[in-house]
This record gives structure tokens, C-alpha cells and sequence, in this order.
């Protein structure tokens, strides 16, 4: 079926959405919080593993900065779903890095999940496996 001139092109907009989380995301691993932030809105919320609450993409890259030595995402998938006046983007791959002792990691799940309204990210939510590795690095998890 084809959209008619009043029908919204989802096909358009949630592909836009996928590629603006995958710009943000890109710029996210520099880290280039500055590059980052052409993706968001003003009132972007960002809720990290454990409840963390951040602002903006410095705030995010400030705590990545003290959790981890250097961390990439290898990006394994989007998957889009279109709403009202909204699209919601899931983020799926891996991390991978070291530690701040040096120690690399790979294979570290995650999930992010972002909110897309009008061309700006304006929420991200964020769960990973890297505390459940901390604790069996620790040998506080088995």
C-alpha cells in the first residue's frame, strides 16, 4: 500500500530516526559530545544502567570516561517502530574496550533505546551487562 499526500511516510521517518540514533551513537564513541548534541533536543532525558539520569551527551561521556579505560559499541542491529508523532529506535550490539586497570572486554550486551520527535533525539535509555562484569571481575559474581 502506498501513502497517499495526507498519509505520513513512516518508511521515511522511521529511516531517518535509525539514521539519526546511528549519527548520535557514532559520534557518542569519539567521544564528540559536541558532534553528539546536533542530534538531541534541548530537554533530552538519558537514563543509564543502575537509574543514572543525565542531560546531554557530555554528562554521558564523563561517566564512561571514569567506568571504562576507552568503549565502542559494535552495532549489531536497529530495530524501528514508528508512533504518533514519534519513532523509537532500539539499538542493539555490543561493547567492547578496557577496563580503566587495561584489562579489553568484548561481547558486553546492550540495548539502547531512544525516542526520535521531530528530527531530535529527546529520550535514550541505556542497559548493558558491564555491571554484572565488574562484579565477576571483582569475583564479587559468579
Amino acid at each position: 500500500m502506498s501513502a497517499t499526500a495526507g498519509e505520513p511516510r513512516h518508511e521515511d521517518e522511521t529511516a531517518t530516526a535509525a539514521k539519526i540514533v546511528e549519527l548520535f551513537l557514532i559520534a557518542s564513541m569519539v567521544p564528540d559530545p559536541v558532534a553528539a548534541a546536533r542530534y538531541i533536543a534541548p530537554d533530552l532525558k538519558i537514563t543509564f544502567t543502575g537509574g543514572r539520569r543525565y542531560r546531554h551527551p557530555s554528562e554521558t561521556a564523563a561517566f564512561n570516561a571514569g567506568r571504562y579505560k576507552w568503549v565502542k559499541k559494535k552495532m549489531e542491529r536497529s530495530d524501528v517502530v514508528p508512533g504518533q508523532g514519534e519513532t523509537i529506535v532500539y539499538n542493539l550490539g555490543t561493547l567492547y574496550g578496557e577496563w580503566p586497570d587495561g584489562t579489553p572486554f568484548e561481547g558486553n550486551r546492550y540495548v539502547d533505546r531512544f525516542v526520535v520527535r521531530d528530527g531530535k533525539i529527546v529520550q535514550m535509555d541505556v542497559w548493558n551487562d558491564s555491571a554484572e562484569r565488574l562484579l565477576t571481575l571483582n569475583g564479587i559474581a559468579g
